[in-house]
């Protein structure tokens, strides 16, 4: 039997009610959203009622994405399931690190709150949209991007034929025309910045500071990292300050955890998104995703 990897989701995934049935039914899911709230007060009634608009600030987000992928994974571990390494898509990664025992619970979200804070006033600063390109080789969207000099980037290496780009507001309608006479389409995703940016350069270095007197944990398992796609090693700071102005390299890190053994994937957190790319990337692999109380049942099936 191969390994099993947990994924935790990452931003874009959210939306009003998610964690609310989990809450009710895991204790270990309602030991986190209660550690969340007594932190930061607010995030059960965003996360459990929203309303959108509010959830989709970054703001919040995050921090309430945080609570929901965490606390999936503890519900997960309270029905006798436990990885042999982990991943996270970008905000997902943060808790992927926590999990891993790098910071502790409290210290976890509360830079998560400060990440949050930092990117916000990022893509204030530089306004841009991001949208997922399909049917189109990661360098052909390089190439594309490369038309609209410092104002539109390839960010998020997804899958075989989709990789997401970021770009200026002002420049999303030229560039998605661009891709569609290259044969490929442009998704507009549901996020509030250019992330993943140059135009995030200013977070890195603010998330750098705040880290710089924190103490930080060897991972307790392999923790493969959006930057490299390769596991952690005595580097988490430089990861995760460095995470927000980086492309996420979630195909290759996907590849890279198959390499290792892993045939099983865990998806923790709202939605299925991960899943989604890890079905296109690793063929004959196992998925699973928790997020609602039936989901834990058919984890029985993880380790059969």
């Amino acid at each position: 039997m191969g390994k099993v990897a947990f994924v935790f989701a990452g931003q874009g995934a959210q939306f009003p009610g998610m964690g609310r049935e989990l809450y009710e039914s895991s204790p270990a899911a309602r030991a986190v959203f209660d550690r969340a709230e007594a932190i930061r007060p607010g995030t059960l009634k965003t996360c459990f009622s929203g309303p959108a608009e509010a959830l989709a600030q970054t703001v919040n987000t995050q921090p309430c994405l945080f609570a929901m992928d965490y606390a999936c994974a503890e519900a997960a571990r309270e029905a006798g399931v436990s990885p042999d390494c982990l991943a996270g898509f970008s905000l997902g990664e943060v808790a992927a690190m926590a999990f891993a025992g790098v910071m502790d619970f409290e210290a976890a979200f509360r830079f998560v709150i400060k990440r949050a804070e930092e990117m916000q006033a990022c893509a204030q600063k530089h306004p841009g949209a991001m949208g997922a390109v399909l049917r189109l080789a990661p360098k052909q969207v390089e190439d594309i991007c490369l038309e609209f000099p410092a104002n539109a980037f390839p960010v998020n290496y997804n899958c075989p034929g989709q990789t997401v780009v970021a770009c200026a507001v002002d420049v999303y309608d030229a560039l998605a025309a661009r891709v569609s006479e290259a044969r490929g389409r442009m998704v507009r995703l549901n996020v509030s910045g250019a992330f993943h940016t140059p135009w995030m350069g200013e977070a890195t270095k603010a998330l750098a500071d705040y880290l710089a007197d924190k103490a930080l944990n060897a991972p307790n398992l392999p923790l493969y990292a959006n930057a490299t796609a390769q596991p952690y090693e005595n580097d988490a700071a430089d990861l995760l300050s460095r995470q927000v102005s980086m492309p996420v390299r979630w195909q290759e890190s996907v590849e890279r955890m198959a390499a290792a053994g892993v045939d099983t994937f865990v998806e923790v957190g709202a939605g299925k998104t991960l899943s989604g790319l890890i079905r296109k990337t690793v063929s004959g692999a196992r998925i699973f995703n928790v997020e609602r109380p039936e989901d834990l049942e058919k984890l029985t099936e993880v380790r059969a």
